[in-house]
């Protein structure tokens, strides 16, 4: 009784991902956030950079776009579904569109 009420609370995908026991982000397609310190981020299932400088770099996701302040910003890393910036890190937010 409790894992039906779970599945109904949770929608559609969070019975699919009890079904493959799977993480209920990886069946929506949410970015996925890491943060090591305030030195290095990284970003999963991202869909392209909308800005970059030293000093802010804006990520497009699905989820909307992310924002990475700082100083001295590098994108250490970067394929088509991830990113990895180093540097100082001062701050991270979703901006609205």
């Amino acid at each position: 009784m409790e894992k039906k009420r779970d599945r109904e609370q949770g929608g559609i995908l969070g019975g699919v991902a009890e079904l493959f026991d799977l993480p209920v982000d990886v069946v929506a397609g949410l970015p996925r956030l890491e943060l090591i310190g305030n030195r290095q981020l990284y970003l999963e299932r991202h869909t392209g950079l909308l800005a970059y400088s030293d000093t802010q770099i804006d990520a497009n996701t699905g989820f909307g776009v992310l924002r990475i302040r700082g100083e001295r910003l590098t994108l250490v890393a970067m394929t088509g579904e991830e990113l990895r910036i180093g540097g100082k890190i001062n701050g991270v937010e979703w901006v609205s569109c």
